[in-house]
């Protein structure tokens, strides 16, 4: 429950429960460098704003899309301020370039993956398993839709 004279300000329970970050996470982030924003209130408990909720968010984001500690660490050591707005905003648009290019490979794989079950779903419906195709195959030829390694 928040603090009357803190109405906007919640703590790592509530806080974990909205992000689904572990208490013992949230820590971690913090003792990292990763949280610029957590506050303290009576008695020392964490507070977060509203806004210390916003980049937890961000961070999870950043993390979840391969980004390192060490580049989040950066990030938010760049401090605030407009003198900051360039350098921050260039990192993130390097971060999104890079999701966009792991977007495309996951399309890539999703679509080898799909290619695979409706493979499966054949060998299914001709009542052949696996390994009988594998077994019937001639010595070192791959299934169907399968591309061996490239030569140059």
């Amino acid at each position: 429950m928040a603090d009357s004279s803190e109405p906007d300000r919640i703590g790592i329970r509530a806080v974990s429960e909205l992000t689904g970050l572990s208490i013992d996470t949230l820590r971690w982030y913090e003792r990292e460098g990763l949280l610029p924003l957590v506050e303290r209130g009576p008695g020392g408990r964490r507070r977060y704003s509203p806004a210390a909720i916003r980049f937890i968010r961000l961070v999870q984001a950043l993390r979840r899309t391969g980004m390192s500690v060490d580049d989040v660490r950066a990030f938010v050591r760049m401090g605030s301020g407009l003198e900051w707005h360039d350098r921050r905003t260039a990192l993130l648009e390097r971060r999104a370039a890079a999701i966009e290019q792991q977007i495309g490979q996951l399309r890539q794989d999703l679509a080898v993956v799909r290619e695979k079950i409706a493979h499966h779903r054949d060998l299914k419906r001709r009542g052949l398993d696996c390994e009988d195709e594998i077994g019937t195959a001639a010595p070192g030829a791959l299934p169907p839709g399968e591309a061996g390694p490239r030569t140059t």
